[in-house]
């Protein structure tokens, strides 16, 4: 097994987990981390015995592959350089800000022969791996992710923050084309949007229902699909899982059966970068590819455009 030379660009709230876990995985080696704080990067590499590069082009030199976990607002600068360099990058949910930025660095892997991975973790909660065969043709699907504030992730708003999370594992359900988006969404505690709520319709008939909050006194993390003769309900904090189906009985009276499923306690980061490196190496798609992550960020410009809208309307 080739063993990969990987570096962590950003060793904050998420890239500190980037490197240890490549520091632990066999078929890895981390080599190196940078991060505009210098005092970071030094705790976060002595942890981990590997080394600090003063910046980016430096840590380039001496990598096969890299996480991006740098805010939001600098995925595509650092992502462009990255791939200029011909690097293989996994980056943190969104892929980019615009998504103009977004297409531009799907193109541009393509022409350098490089695999770009996106971070939207959920995809690799374990819950995920044992409910994803029992959603077929979802006819209406509901997501609440909500917690309190945080001053991390704010330099963008919610539904880039925490939505974005749950439009990708919509769009990964197959729905197909958005024939219309409404939305609704105020900011409370920051400069940007904290609460947004998004109603976005399939042409294939599916709606999907979205609140995203990081104003809310508790956490949640659920996802619920509604499809023919099934219901299906995830919770991804607890990593339990209900699948509902119609059984028998008459039709005045069907009868109904109840299937209680839970995931495994592996760590959803350990298996994504298992799954980047198994794409680097093998030459396969990414489970989460740059396209998937280009797609999402289009979905959730709409729902932001419709919640201006709203805004607009209820500034008059």
């Amino acid at each position: 097994m080739t063993t990969l030379r990987a570096g962590v660009i950003g060793v904050g709230h998420l890239g500190q987990h980037h490197a240890r876990l490549y520091a632990a995985l066999p078929d890895a080696v981390l080599v190196g981390v940078t991060d505009q704080d210098s005092g970071r990067a030094q705790l976060i590499a002595e942890r981990h015995g590997t080394r600090v590069f003063d910046d980016v082009p430096d840590l380039l030199n001496v990598v096969d592959v890299v996480s991006i976990a740098v805010p939001t607002s600098a995925h595509y600068p650092v992502a462009k350089a990255c791939l200029n360099a011909g690097k293989h990058v996994l980056i943190e949910k969104p892929i980019a800000v615009d998504p103009t930025e977004a297409t531009e660095l799907v193109e541009l892997a393509k022409a350098k022969g490089c695999r770009i991975q996106v971070g939207h973790s959920e995809r690799f909660n374990p819950i995920m791996h044992v409910m994803r065969p029992h959603i077929r043709r979802p006819a209406f699907i509901e997501s609440h992710r909500i917690g309190p504030y945080s001053e991390r992730g704010t330099d963008v708003d919610v539904v880039l923050d925490l939505m974005i999370h749950d439009i990708d594992l919509v769009l990964s359900f197959d729905p197909g084309p958005v024939e219309e988006v409404r939305a609704a969404g105020v900011p409370v505690l920051s400069s940007t949007i904290d609460i947004a709520n998004a109603r976005i319709q399939f042409k294939s008939g599916c709606v999907a229902n979205l609140t995203a909050s990081r104003v809310s006194l508790t956490k949640m993390r659920r996802l619920r699909v509604f499809q023919r003769d099934s219901y299906v309900s995830i919770d991804f904090q607890s990593r339990q899982g209900i699948v509902g189906r119609r059984s028998g009985g008459t039709a005045d009276k069907p009868g109904f059966t109840i299937e209680e499923h839970k995931g495994n306690d592996d760590e959803p980061l350990k298996l994504q970068l298992d799954s980047f490196l198994r794409s680097v190496r093998t030459g396969a798609t990414p489970v989460v590819s740059g396209e998937d992550g280009s797609a999402a960020l289009a979905v959730a410009h709409h729902v932001l455009s419709a919640i201006n809208t709203f805004v607009e309307r209820h500034a008059e």
